[in-house]
């Protein structure tokens, strides 16, 4: 039982290795977002209401764009996964100078606002799109982060019509969208 024991924790050791790789990789990451997004979409929508990797008349691709009837219209979401920001803020232990504190928390707030701004800009087209756009984060740590601690970054989401969501709420939002299509 014991040999049984040292292989299985082993074996988890080898994919925690495996996931801090594809963790690390910005690309792979992004793919590791889109996957969980689709994942989402698929398993609370039919296939009717959404198209992952949707062209839009822009040339942009959506990782997802959920068709829904006007208003609001279709809504595009986008995956992002700010690890390295947030992972500087982290790693920045409150007994350290504050000035690394605050340049680390600068770093994060300047990330989200790349992605909220890019967001807007690119997915939201009148006449096309609906007046908003989701932006999926696949980490609830980063979202509570977010939520906890940046409420200016919130805001400015919520002016730039950018609705911000996690795993979980993007769950709750599917749901209300999935009743809508019954």
């Amino acid at each position: 039982r014991i040999d049984e024991a040292q292989k299985k924790i082993g074996d988890l050791s080898t994919q925690v290795v495996s996931l801090q790789e594809v963790l690390s990789n910005k690309q792979a990451r992004g793919a590791f977002g889109e996957v969980q997004l689709n994942d989402l979409v698929a398993n609370a929508l039919p296939p009717s209401a959404y198209e992952f990797q949707c062209t839009l008349s822009s040339g942009v691709r959506a990782d997802c764009v959920l068709k829904l009837p006007n208003p609001p219209g279709s809504i595009a979401i986008d995956a992002k996964f700010p690890l390295e920001s947030y992972r500087i803020l982290r790693d920045i232990n409150v007994t350290t100078d504050p000035a690394m504190q605050a340049a680390a928390q600068r770093g994060f707030q300047q990330a989200m606002r790349k992605h909220i701004n890019d967001i807007r800009d690119k997915y939201i087209i009148p006449g096309e799109t609906a007046e908003s756009a989701l932006m999926f984060l696949p980490s609830e740590a980063i979202y509570a982060e977010l939520h906890a601690n940046f409420p200016g970054v919130v805001d400015e989401s919520y002016k730039a019509r950018v609705w911000i969501v996690s795993p979980t709420t993007m769950i709750a939002t599917l749901n209300k969208i999935g009743r809508a299509h019954v």
